[in-house]
């Protein structure tokens, strides 16, 4: 599986015409492979929290700047969108895209942006509990027999379902490929089980030690399935800075996750800083790992 390398930029503390400039030029320079995002509703400073742009809508008002590119979210939280809805906007995207969107999920984390909005976190067990029934409406509701009446049914102590119809059905056979980032046992099992890939998303962005160990798991995990491992997408990621010797440690970091067996690496780019921080991660990153890796 020839490697990917996309860039991704933050919705945090950034204007709209900021990022649309910036994901503009992406459209023009040629060389990138997908364009990606977080999703988090501030900052996450969590004792002044500060702006942040909601994702799903972000997402949809820039993708007409990279018609060539897959997109997707590293990733969505699962605890503050109904599956439903996150189904129906998914199809959007799939739709608006060309088949090009890929549903990148996680069981979400931090406190500071659900208790200050009224939204429940769950404990860790409870949130991969509801994570593994979100996977599960999902499927249903990507699938042929959602697309139409009767619709699909699914008793669930979550999310349930009853005669539920998904129309227009997504344009891609079956949905979007769903990319989980669970880095437990349990989200590493469900990942091998029901998705298409595994992203590599937190702090541990640009340890390639870590994810090489993480990539083994999930190698184990899909043979216990029966499914081949070479056929699933291992998503790494390094962050770049205002600096070029960031640059330069991104380009180290991307080389050793590049051997520690991704295929694809997305290099995050600081958006507060615009084209130019895109521009500079263009010439210092992208370029030599396309001169190395093809």
């Amino acid at each position: 599986m020839a490697i990917r390398l996309s860039f991704k930029t933050s919705p945090q503390h950034v204007d709209w015409a900021t990022l649309d400039a910036t994901w503009r030029l992406a459209g023009e320079q040629g060389g990138w492979d997908g364009a990606w995002m977080n999703d988090h509703l501030t900052d996450m400073n969590p004792d002044a929290p500060g702006p942040s742009l909601e994702a799903i809508t972000l997402l949809a008002t820039l993708v007409h700047r990279v018609p060539r590119l897959r997109i997707g979210h590293a990733v969505l939280s699962n605890t503050f969108r109904h599956p439903v809805l996150l189904a129906k906007a998914a199809t959007v995207l799939d739709h608006a895209t060309g088949g090009r969107f890929v549903l990148g999920l996680g069981a979400g984390w931090f406190e500071g942006e659900h208790e200050p909005f009224g939204i429940p976190l769950p404990p860790i067990g409870e949130r991969i509990d509801r994570l593994i029934s979100a996977v599960a409406v999902l499927d249903l509701l990507f699938s042929p027999a959602a697309a139409a009446a009767p619709g699909v049914s699914r008793e669930d102590r979550f999310y349930r379902l009853h005669g539920a119809v998904n129309a227009p059905a997504p344009l891609t056979p079956g949905g979007p490929p769903i990319f989980l980032g669970g880095q437990k046992p349990r989200g590493i099992r469900l990942a091998a089980r029901r998705g298409s890939g595994w992203l590599l998303t937190g702090t541990e962005a640009g340890d390639s030690g870590y994810f090489a160990a993480k990539r083994d798991e999930i190698r184990a995990a899909l043979q216990a399935e029966g499914r081949d491992p070479d056929a699933f997408e291992l998503v790494a990621q390094v962050h770049t800075g205002p600096d070029a010797a960031d640059r330069a440690r991104a380009l180290d970091e991307a080389r050793a996750m590049a051997r520690a067996g991704a295929t694809e690496i997305v290099i995050g780019v600081p958006a507060t800083l615009g084209p130019s921080a895109l521009e500079a991660a263009h010439r210092d990153v992208l370029r030599p790992l396309r001169a190395e890796l093809g």
